[in-house]
């Protein structure tokens, strides 16, 4: 008896889909401009353990404390390569950074 497993899976001829950055984010992501007046998904991840250096002072960021993420919303690349180019800033960095 065959599993529904398979149906599932993507079909090989089905090309991928794009990334939705709202399905992916929900409504946790919000746009916002940058330091530069560019566009920036910017986000309040969950508590981690990790530990993440804030490229504005170069202090870490320990994934327990309250912090923000933010990422180009559109790259030279795509979508995909902007998300992957997210960083973790103190929520203070972020707001003073570039806008002084």
């Amino acid at each position: 008896m065959p599993s529904g497993r398979r149906s599932s899976k993507r079909p090989y001829g089905r090309p991928h889909e794009e990334l939705d950055v709202d399905r992916v984010w929900g409504n946790r992501a919000r746009l916002q401009p940058g330091p530069r007046g560019e566009d920036y998904y910017v986000a309040i991840p969950r508590p981690t353990d990790r530990t993440y250096v804030c490229p504005a002072c170069q202090g870490e960021i320990s994934g327990e404390v309250q912090h923000i993420v933010a990422w180009p919303a559109d790259g030279l690349f795509g979508a995909d390569a902007a998300a992957g180019d997210r960083r973790h800033w103190h929520t203070g960095c972020w707001n003073s950074f570039g806008r002084r």
